[in-house]
């Protein structure tokens, strides 16, 4: 890429990013082009459309999360990784109005949008987080990693619609994920909960004490 259009691209990405995160997704393409001082044609040019354009907006975070994946590989509770993981995935997700709406809609559309392609190294990293939960023993052998994505997201547009509620993503997650755990005699511990009694709102740090 040339240096001119190296720095289109880079302001762009840079625009997109401040007016996603003040506007939502469905915010003007005109205006994300506007702002970075380029035409609409220029802005095509590089995000050949508004999924393209999210997922390069996405991709730091992804890269954020895969790390954070890699280094909870070592953690020594598997499921308490997994829900810290699950848990930053969606505070990720819920930082731009509309992602999560968009990612619930092209998890299930195949690999033809450039958002739907950044999910794959997603599922590969939480596969393994889930992975080891099965073989601690402390997740059901039938959990897939896409419904748990798909369970992410659904709370990621909860939690957009209830900005002022700073505890909803650990209520839903503790309530959502307190049947990972496969069955035990009554009082025994759980995944999302770590006792037998009602879940309450604990921090995914928390979970599994």
């Amino acid at each position: 890429m040339r240096a001119d259009a190296r720095r289109n691209h880079d302001r762009l990405l840079a625009e997109a990013r401040a007016v996603f995160a003040e506007h939502g997704t469905d915010a003007s393409l005109e205006d994300v082009a506007r702002r970075a001082g380029v035409g609409i044609g220029t802005l095509y040019r590089h995000f050949p459309n508004r999924h393209a354009l999210m997922s390069a907006v996405f991709e730091d975070a992804v890269n954020e999360l895969l790390a954070r994946a890699e280094e909870l590989q070592s953690a020594p509770d598997p499921c308490r990784a997994l829900l810290t993981w699950l848990h930053e995935v969606v505070t990720s997700t819920a930082a731009y109005r509309g992602l999560s709406r968009a990612l619930m809609s092209v998890s299930s559309a195949g690999p033809a949008s450039a958002l739907a392609r950044c999910g794959t190294p997603m599922r590969e990293a939480g596969e393994a987080l889930l992975t080891r939960a099965r073989e601690a023993g402390t997740v059901r052998a039938d959990v897939r990693i896409a419904d748990l994505l798909q369970l992410t997201h659904a709370i990621a547009l909860a939690v957009e619609e209830s900005p002022g509620d700073a505890d909803l993503t650990d209520r839903l997650l503790a309530l959502a994920l307190n049947g990972l755990k496969p069955e035990r005699p009554r009082g025994a511990g759980n995944c999302a909960t770590g006792h037998g009694g009602p879940s309450s709102a604990r921090r995914p740090d928390q979970l599994g004490d």
